[in-house]
């Protein structure tokens, strides 16, 4: 063999070899990135923490600021919104029972200017991007503060005795059998009227405590229902908050059977010291004694469909350290799906503790997360940390190494666990793939997502691994700017539980001689 010949063979085995190497790594990344995950972010509207960014916008900067945030966590590999609908006895969408919210136009019981439905627009933008939209309600807040203006039509005029005050804020009574049932109302009304996949509570149950201020209940304890509880106030506010849980889970799945109901708690349940099912914490405040809320119980009696606690704890920290509340957490699913709500908020260069200073701490998190058996994914707050300057490598880290490739949200077989039909006749027009799918009269068996996967030459098997996931979609096509890149394409329906249908038959994208093996 002469020189020139063998240094070629040289070069094209280390072309071949590092060509080799990065299919490994790609591999080996998709790998650690679950095809099941679920993968959240909170938006939230009270006091504009994340959407609108301020008071007043117009509608079509409303609608801007929504595709500017939905585009970025779907590039994040984020999988499902909780946007905060409700946040303070007011709505982002047009209701008969309480007025616009002022965190949308400045002014309670003002709608956007020019009029248009601010929740539908999400919800639709939300599913044409492949992700679930989950409805955040806060159930008992009015006021954030006292001298806070209502708006002339609030049900609050109509009925002040529904309401106490307790710090410098307005409250729902927990205790009133009315406030369940106008609750209930606006609950549904949402369910009955949207396209919702799940509707969601965050940790605002009771008010948190305020040192040296009792709760204002004495008089309710008395009028409703305290004689049941002699001499035990905490168990008949337990009593309270079970209850509405109960309304709504039976209210909910009567309306829509499919819509999930989600509970994101505060971080500790009990501490050991309190119950020896409890922690190995030392929380000053728990759901438990503290917020009247008895998750646990919720979960394993099959009222809600999941959880996410929110450990936004470091590793060290001293009362509430993140892998012991992470370990404890995945001990009390009870069948059900639990999740763990992260905090980006936290990470800053600035902050007085290390672990929050560096961005591989946070993602020890997910590792973590990743790790246990009983978590079945996380989720974010909040979506406006993502846009901080001094966070963008955050997002780059995710797409590049955690989440590389999209993942389905985990199935729910309590609720359904058949699969839909797979689409059919896939094919290309222009630089798109387009396909058919089937009519289904069955709501549960509609297809609501589509996720398109792609095999390369000479593959001799078509599995559904996140490998070769390339898109999951909302819409009737992908489109492909730099025209359809050469493979084998086939497709799964997953229907509103994410139940996922076998594959389609093969769409062969190529030169003529390409084929299947």
């Amino acid at each position: 063999m002469g020189i020139k010949r063998l240094k070629k063979k040289i070069i094209r085995m280390r072309v071949l070899f590092i060509a080799g190497m990065f299919v490994l790594v790609i591999q080996a990344l998709y790998c650690q990135s679950p095809k099941r995950e679920f993968r959240g972010v909170w938006v939230s509207t009270v006091a504009n923490i994340d959407w609108p960014s301020r008071p007043g916008l117009s509608s079509g900067q409303l609608q801007e600021e929504v595709l500017r945030i939905l585009d970025h966590h779907k590039l994040n590999g984020i999988n499902a919104i909780i946007l905060q609908v409700r946040p303070a006895a007011d709505a982002i969408y047009p209701s008969e029972l309480e007025p616009w919210s002022r965190y949308i136009s400045g002014q309670q019981g003002k709608a956007p200017e020019p009029y248009f439905d601010p929740l539908k627009f999400w919800i639709e933008e939300t599913h044409s991007r492949g992700m679930e939209f989950h409805a955040w309600f806060n159930p008992y807040r009015i006021k954030l503060n006292l001298q806070e203006e209502l708006s002339n039509d609030h049900i609050m005029h109509r009925y002040p005795e529904w309401t106490f005050d307790y710090g410098s804020r307005v409250y729902f009574s927990p205790a009133n059998p009315q406030v369940w049932e106008f609750l209930k109302n606006v609950v549904l009304d949402v369910v009955r009227r949207y396209d919702v996949d799940a509707v969601h509570f965050d940790d605002y149950f009771y008010p948190y405590t305020i040192q040296g201020e009792d709760l204002p209940d004495s008089a309710e304890f008395v009028k409703f229902g305290g004689h049941y509880f002699p001499d035990r106030i905490e168990e008949w506010r337990r009593h309270n908050v079970d209850t509405i849980i109960q309304v709504l889970q039976t209210a909910i799945k009567s309306q829509k059977p499919w819509v999930k109901f989600g509970i994101s708690p505060f971080g500790v349940w009990r501490n050991r010291t309190e119950d020896p099912l409890g922690s190995e914490t030392s929380a000053g405040i728990t759901n438990f004694d503290g917020l009247y809320a008895d998750v646990i119980s919720w979960q394993r009696k099959g009222w809600i469909d999941y959880l996410i606690p929110q450990l936004y704890w470091r590793d060290d920290h001293p009362a509430a350290d993140f892998s012991t509340l992470a370990y404890w957490w995945n001990d009390f699913g009870y069948g059900r799906s639990v999740y763990v709500g992260l905090a980006p908020y936290r990470l800053s260069k600035k902050s007085e503790h290390r672990l929050w200073r560096k961005e591989k701490f946070f993602f020890r998190q997910i590792d973590m997360v990743r790790s246990l058996e009983g978590l079945d994914g996380f989720g974010y707050f909040s979506s406006k940390h993502f846009f901080r300057k001094d966070l963008q490598s955050l997002s780059r880290k995710i797409r590049r190494k955690y989440c590389p490739a999209p993942a389905l949200v985990p199935v729910m077989p309590w609720i359904d666990a058949v699969a839909p039909r797979e689409p059919f006749n896939l094919r290309i027009e222009g630089d798109s793939i387009v396909w058919d799918v089937h009519d289904e009269a069955d709501e549960l068996n509609r297809t609501r997502f589509y996720v398109l996967y792609r095999f390369l030459p000479g593959e001799k098997r078509y599995l559904k691994q996140v490998e070769n996931l390339v898109e999951v979609t909302g819409e009737r096509e992908i489109h492909f700017d730099k025209g359809i890149p050469e493979g084998i394409y086939r497709m799964s329906a997953l229907d509103r539980l994410n139940n996922e249908s076998q594959l389609s038959v093969p769409l062969m994208v190529g030169a003529p001689s390409f084929r299947l093996k």
